[in-house]
């Protein structure tokens, strides 16, 4: 690391038309209702990942033009335990790393106001021109704390997967 948080290599690649930017939460929350179950009365995974999507396609949108973005992949969710039918859940997602044409969010939801979280996951998403073809978004995001750089790496990771 050298300036700014950033390493050699992505200073020497820094453009004029970049923005460097830090990660920030986007926030969305839910009521757990009665068409969100399974069969076992509690919240279903398909409702989940669809909240999960969108949790990380507004963070994406905090940066990159909502008309160009398009979901890749999603990494995972995994679920720690069961949410119940009442329950208010909260989905906190934040762009954690960003490629030349692709950005990846990390997602956490936790249940009302506890801070340990029952599903977490990455998503990637990539920025597209008019003909749906990838294209440079110049984002380059710029870990600041301990748990973002963690993040940063982990996100990068998933490129090689």
């Amino acid at each position: 690391m050298l300036k700014n948080g950033l390493r050699n290599d992505q200073l020497n690649s820094i453009k004029m038309s970049d923005t460097i930017v830090a990660a920030k939460d986007v926030v969305t929350t839910r009521l757990v209702k009665g068409e969100d179950l399974n069969h076992h009365k509690t919240l279903f995974a398909g409702r989940t990942a669809e909240w999960f999507v969108e949790s990380g396609f507004l963070a994406a949108a905090s940066l990159l033009q909502p008309d160009n973005i398009v979901c890749l992949k999603i990494h995972g969710m995994y679920f720690t335990q069961p949410v119940r039918p009442g329950e208010i859940i909260k989905f906190t997602s934040k762009i954690v790393y960003a490629g030349r044409t692709s950005v990846v969010a990390y997602i956490k939801m936790t249940k009302g106001n506890q801070d340990e979280y029952v599903v977490s996951g990455f998503i990637t998403f990539i920025n597209v021109d008019e003909n749906t073809r990838p294209s440079s978004h110049h984002i380059i995001i710029e870990p600041r704390t301990e748990e973002e750089k963690n993040l940063f790496e982990q996100a990068k990771a998933l490129k090689t997967k």
